[in-house]
Order: structure tokens, then sequence, then C-alpha cells
């Protein structure tokens, strides 16, 4: 049974929210974070993210959509809102604690002194890594590591040190923000990173716009994988040494005993 809205949780005066939008589709937005936009008196988030919000939810409200890099200060207007009496969510795409708002705006509000004084709940929403998995069909059935390939807040040779361990231990790797026009060589010489410790067949899965206009879901391999595809909509699916293709699906088998 599908929960009601009626079914979200009640709201106090001047509560801040951190709310998972999920991937894209109105369909993946969660009672749960509808029932909280809904009765939200502000809304704030990076422009890109506000347009995925249905346009009934925000009716009537104030919405406050800024840019890039720009996610202190909307965290600290979010704090400033609900400090002042206003039921406010700031919202992620995904879900909001998985490369999302919902650190940077605990780390305000301990910057602040204020984590007693805010009300915070964080909102969960469906990741944009399982969203993009569903689409491939089962490459996370094992174990996994999730690695963002952005060096603006994490030093690049880190990066590669996590790649270079996740790689030698077999896991599946989950590449996020993998390639941008101003970041176009970190695929390259991640790939090459991983090249050296799997083999040049292993499956690769490229989810692009996951349940969004335009979504591109395709297998390629570590060899072939054509990087000029990849931008900061797509999700990178390295396999481990058993995950292999199925058409257009990949599997990672988890071990269950057949026959």
């Amino acid at each position: 049974m599908t929960p009601s809205h009626a079914d979200a949780p009640a709201f106090s005066q001047g509560r801040l929210f951190i709310v998972g939008l999920g991937p894209g589709s109105p369909e993946l937005l969660t009672p749960q974070a509808r029932g909280v936009l809904e009765r939200s008196r502000a809304i704030l988030g990076y422009h890109v993210y506000i347009d995925l919000i249905p346009a009934e939810l925000l009716a009537g409200k104030q919405v406050l959509a800024s840019g890039m890099r720009r996610e202190v200060e909307r965290c600290t207007q979010a704090v400033k809102l609900a400090l002042q009496g206003v039921d406010t969510a700031l919202v992620s795409s995904g879900d909001a604690g998985i490369y999302g708002m919902a650190g940077p705006c605990l780390e305000v509000l301990e910057q602040l002194g204020m984590l007693d004084k805010v009300d915070v709940t964080v909102v969960p929403g469906i990741p944009a890594l399982a969203a993009a998995a569903a689409l491939l069909g089962a490459p996370l059935m094992h174990d996994f590591a999730v690695i963002s390939l952005s060096d603006l807040l994490t030093p690049w040779e880190r990066i590669l040190d996590r790649l270079t361990h996740a790689a030698r231990a077999d896991f599946v790797m989950a590449l996020y923000n993998p390639r941008s026009r101003g970041r176009d060589w970190q695929l390259t010489k991640a790939l090459e990173v991983i090249a050296v410790h799997v083999a040049p067949e292993t499956p690769v899965g490229l989810v692009r716009n996951a349940f969004r206009p335009d979504q591109e879901v395709s297998v390629w391999t570590v060899a072939s994988l054509p990087v000029g595809r990849v931008d900061m909509l797509s999700i990178v699916f390295i396999g481990n040494s058993q995950t292999r293709a199925l058409g257009t699906k990949l599997l990672t088998p988890r071990g269950y005993p057949f026959g």
C-alpha cells in the first residue's frame, strides 16, 4: 500500500528538512519527500535540482535557486529561514546524504553552534547509483565502492589511491562525477589506473540521465568505454572479476548455488 501524504511527519515551527529528490523522475520522489515539500514554506537548492521538483509543489512557496559551488551559502540561508520560524526544505538530487547537502548543512550548523537550536531532519531519496544500477540489471549484487572523480574538494592523488585499492580488492566500482568540460582528463587517467589491476574485457556500464529525459544505458568494457560520451550526468560502473554482460544488462553474481 502506498503511504498517503497524511502519513508524512508532522511539522513543528521552523524545522529544517534536507530532502533527497531521487534521480529526477517525479515517480521516484518518495511519499515522505513529497509530503515534506508540500508542507514547506521555503524550498532552496541548486537550480538544476529545483527544476526537477513538480511545479505544484513549488506553487506559493518561497523558492531560492542558485548555481554551482554555492552549497555553503544555500545551507546558511536555509538555517536562517528555519531560525526565523519558516519550515524549510533544502533539496539535493538522489539521496541528500550521498554527495549531497546533508553534510555541508550539518557542518554549517556545527560552526554556528546551532546543532541544538535547529530541528533538522534528513529525508532520504533514491540515490543515483541505485537508479542507474537498476537500469543495468544487477551490477551491485556484491561488494562495491562508490568513488567520485571530482577533485574540486578531494586531492586527485587521494582519488587515485582509492581507485587503486578498490581495483586491487576486486570491488565493483560506481564512479560519480566522471567527466566534465573543465575536468576532461580524469576519467581517462582513472581507467589507466584501474586497468593495471583488472582485465581489459571487464564489463563496464554507462548510464546517462537515469530516469530523466534523454536517458542512455550502454554496456562496454574497460578497454572500449567511449570516454567522450561520458559527462557529469553519467555514472560509470566498473565490474569486478565475476561481473558479466548479459546483452544490455550487467550481472555481478552473489554466489547463490544453482543446479
